[in-house]
């Protein structure tokens, strides 16, 4: 039953529908089972030549009126039924997606798009059938069968005992098919899964499939995982294949034995001419809850997979979460401290179990800044200059104890005061298919289109907007494909700016900006940030000769602290850097000239 916890909340929100919906379907299988009753008296009665013409109308006009009934009745048991598993369906795709926003970016790392998109399609999907018309087959299957047994034995208990005689082989066969299915279906999915992260993978990285001449390598690594999925669903399309028509082969010898018994009853006088055909009615009555008992088997196997696999999902717990909150801090004020920082990766899931521990990044990081400074980091690719600012803005959590806003524990700062108050700008820029003015104003979607300009001056872009034929109003394109490097990691400043954060934290922001444009954007960004916070990761030593104070990580540690000048007169890894950038960029200039 742990199976359906997902799905109890929405069945309880839901039940005065569901109960509704119930009322009618077995409203209308109670109208279906008057007809055969209504025909079997017509006919015994014209056989006894007892009934006139005018007896005949009204058996008509009953009939008819029957037939209005279950038309009516069957209408209102979809809107409810099948409606109601639409709602279902729209309540836990909606949770489905705002659990997905909450869990963190651990789970991200060890999970697949390809996989989260077939949890959110297929799988819902299944689940809706479930209880939908996995629903309605269930009441039929119970009314219905219990209603024709009750009603052939009335008739005719001998011919009903003949009848069911292949009854149990259907129930045999529906326990073996039924487990064949669950476990073809959990390989359906996640194949399924395999081919849409496969798709997503070539579509999001075409341009480098295309750099690299890789057109015919992504094709047969496609055709590859489209084959092993629509191999998994023969495999399961064949097994349907033997079960439905082995269930119609099984209700059609009950079907021969029931004609030829009974028929030889109505011969010798045992049964009426109008009682036999009203059995063979009620026998055929029983078709569509056997069938049933097929559809309901394959969507109970689909729908229960499905729902296991959605269970794995809901049952992540986020990593970072507000449990230690303390909801009286309400604001940031932009002090920073580092004490004793130790922090190593969590695992994600590796070939050893998670038995072995992760390396250390960071042994022991000590450091503060002041509100309203500026915190410049610097060190060689791989040291945790990155890693750091994660830490900071909880993307990880750090250990208890190592990092303090204000005075404030980390983990007792609520998240929405956290993220409001302390902007990260990447490095990696993700850009939504959007128009450049929805993109900038994501932090903030009520801020004037005055305020967008104003944004996109200080981040030196204006005038490139300004320049496209529908200027502000320009679509990016996905991940904002349209813009160059440059310009996306400007429209990103600028979306930071918009928002004014307490703390704003560039991440190597400006590595695709030629040097003279990133000294235009630093000097605005001292000019508007008076008084706040700002905290910048950089490669180029000239992005952060401003900068009230450095630091320069190397090994774990803090290699190095000071401003540019107290760097430069020590001579160490900070000064190699800045001597190796400044050779580099004299070398430059020289093959201009040349």
């Amino acid at each position: 039953m742990r199976t359906f916890d997902a799905i109890i909340p929405y069945l309880k929100k839901s039940y005065a529908q569901i109960a509704g919906g119930i009322v009618m379907l077995i409203l209308v299988d109670v109208v279906q089972l008057a007809m055969p009753k209504v025909m079997q008296y017509a006919i015994d009665h014209i056989q006894a030549r007892t009934i006139d013409q005018r007896g005949l109308v009204w058996v008509g006009l009953i009939i008819f009126g029957l037939a209005i009934a279950v038309m009516v009745l069957r209408y209102f048991w979809r809107i409810l039924i099948i409606g109601n598993s639409h709602r279902i369906e729209k309540g836990l795709r909606q949770d489905f997606y705002n659990h997905l926003l909450q869990l963190s970016q651990n789970f991200f790392n060890r999970s697949k798009t390809g996989d989260l998109m077939a949890y959110a399609t297929n799988d819902l999907n299944a689940v809706r059938m479930l209880f939908g018309m996995g629903l309605i087959a269930a009441m039929d299957i119970i009314l219905m069968t219990v209603a024709s047994f009750s009603f052939m034995i009335t008739i005719n208990w001998r011919l009903t005992l003949l009848a069911i005689i292949p009854m149990p082989f259907l129930t045999l066969t529906i326990r073996h098919f039924g487990r064949m299915m669950h476990k073809r279906f959990a390989k359906v999915q996640e194949s399924f899964a395999t081919m849409s992260g496969s798709v997503q993978e070539s579509i999001s990285g075409i341009r480098i499939v295309k750099a690299f001449g890789q057109e015919n390598a992504e094709l047969e690594k496609m055709d590859a995982v489209a084959k092993d999925y629509v191999d998994q669903n023969m495999g399961l399309a064949k097994i349907s294949g033997r079960f439905h028509p082995l269930m119609g082969y099984i209700i059609s010898i009950s079907m021969i034995i029931t004609l030829f018994f009974g028929g030889r009853a109505s011969i010798r006088g045992e049964i009426s001419i109008g009682g036999f055909i009203a059995f063979f009615q009620y026998l055929g009555m029983l078709v569509w809850p056997m069938i049933a008992i097929g559809m309901i088997v394959d969507m109970y196997q689909r729908g229960t997979a499905s729902l296991k696999r959605l269970n794995d999902i809901f049952e992540q717990v986020p990593e970072i979460s507000d449990a230690k909150a303390n909801p009286g801090i309400i604001a940031l004020q932009g002090n920073i401290e580092l004490r004793n920082l130790r922090f190593r990766y969590p695992h994600n899931g590796h070939e050893d179990g998670g038995q072995s521990e992760m390396p250390l990044i960071f042994k022991d990081i000590t450091a503060a800044i002041d509100a309203g400074k500026t915190l410049a980091i610097v060190g060689p690719t791989g040291c945790g200059k990155t890693t750091l600012i994660e830490l900071l803005v909880r993307i990880y959590d750090p250990p208890q104890d190592s990092i303090f806003l204000d005075g404030h524990e980390l983990h007792t700062i609520p998240l929405q005061v956290l993220r409001r108050d302390m902007v990260l700008v990447p490095q990696d820029i993700f850009l939504f298919s959007d128009t450049i003015a929805n993109n900038i104003r994501l932090g903030n979607p009520e801020t004037s289109l005055e305020a967008v300009y104003e944004s996109a001056r200080i981040a030196q872009v204006f005038n490139e907007i300004m320049e496209f034929d529908h200027q502000f109003d320009t679509m990016v394109g996905e991940r904002g494909i349209t813009l160059s490097g440059g310009q996306k990691q400007r429209v990103a400043i600028a979306r930071a700016l918009l928002t004014d954060p307490r703390i704003l934290i560039l991440d190597d922001a400006l590595s695709a900006v030629d040097t003279k444009t990133e000294r235009f954007i630093l000097e605005r960004l001292i000019e508007v940030r008076q008084g706040k916070t700002t905290i910048i990761i950089a490669h180029r030593i000239s992005s952060i000769q401003h900068a009230d104070k450095i630091i320069v990580l190397g090994d774990g540690i803090i290699a190095e602290r000071g401003n540019h000048q107290q760097l430069l007169e020590k001579g160490g890894l900070y000064y190699d850097l800045y001597e190796k950038q400044r050779i580099r960029a004299r070398l430059e200039d020289e093959e201009v000239e040349a």
